[in-house]
């Protein structure tokens, strides 16, 4: 799924955690997470690996699926949402192959 070298993060919420491509987390800090992401509003603002997602209505237009998990133990990655598109970006290059 995904891997269309479109290196963009469109985004579909799924329901089960079995239909995840990657399972995220949501951290409280911005020190905890390994991707500050920023929402934006527009597909095409979704360009490169920086954090910048978009979440699609239609899962068949999304590059990759996401799963909201409930405890950071059961995460793949951990997100905090950052309020300007300038702060998004990878803390832990280790993790950015999940969204590639």
């Amino acid at each position: 799924m995904g891997c269309l070298h479109t290196n963009s993060q469109i985004l579909f919420s799924v329901d089960y955690k079995s239909q995840a491509d990657v399972k995220v987390f949501v951290v409280d800090y911005k020190s905890q997470a390994d991707l500050l992401v920023y929402k934006v509003d527009y597909k095409s603002q979704a360009k490169g690996n920086e954090g910048l997602w978009f979440f699609d209505k239609y899962k068949s237009q999304a590059d990759f699926t996401i799963y909201f998990v409930e405890y950071k133990s059961q995460a793949d990655l951990k997100v905090f949402f950052v309020d300007y598109k300038s702060q998004a970006g990878w803390r832990s290059k280790e993790k950015k192959h999940l969204l590639y």
